[in-house]
């Protein structure tokens, strides 16, 4: 399990006073590429091989304005093209849970425009932190 703390900010807080259900798409993509990024790759657009093919988020609870998030994120299935990522999002002083989440990931060649089988080392990286929950 790969772990982050993100803070509400005011701006992401809507007229309810609450972090806006938008914000935490924005959380959700932060800890994916930090969840990347400590796998080891690269960040630059040339040698980016992932795109998004879908993201879900249950909203369970309200988070707040200078709220400390910690976005656990873990693997829960690798296939020939894709992977699935969970999430989990929970207040870090109280441990109450704010949202879940899932996001389905391919390895795609954007010069072919196309997906690609994932390498045999992703596979391998990507093996060493499934875990059938993140919690």
């Amino acid at each position: 399990m790969h772990e982050i703390e993100i803070t509400g900010r005011f701006s992401e807080t809507d007229a309810l006073g609450h972090i806006n259900n938008t914000s935490y798409f924005v959380y959700l993509e932060e800890a994916r590429i930090k969840f990347f990024q400590f796998l080891g790759f690269n960040m630059k657009a040339k040698d980016w091989n992932f795109i998004l093919a879908s993201t879900t988020c249950n909203f369970i609870n309200q988070g707040y304005f200078n709220q400390i998030f910690s976005i656990k994120t873990c693997v829960s299935k690798i296939g020939t093209k894709s992977f699935q990522l969970e999430h989990e999002i929970v207040c870090a002083q109280t441990k109450q849970i704010i949202a879940s989440a899932s996001a389905i990931v391919v390895y795609y060649n954007y010069e072919e425009q196309k997906s690609e089988q994932i390498p045999e080392l992703l596979k391998s990286q990507l093996a060493g932190h499934m875990k059938s929950e993140c919690s």
